[in-house]
């Protein structure tokens, strides 16, 4: 996770876009941590294709 709080909201939504643009996996773990990070990011919109 980035260091810098303001831009944690971007890289969270740029992972979680890039995770179901290829349709992968979160573990457990991982999307405990993401919700987490999400939940302070109230404005934050993910947008994402998926991959072909």
């Amino acid at each position: 996770m980035p260091p810098r709080p303001d831009t944690q909201c971007r890289y969270t939504g740029e992972w979680t876009a890039t995770k179901l643009c290829w349709g992968l996996a979160a573990d457990q773990a991982e999307a405990d941590a993401l919700k987490v990070y999400a939940e302070a990011c109230e404005t934050t919109v993910v947008h994402y294709t998926p991959a072909p």
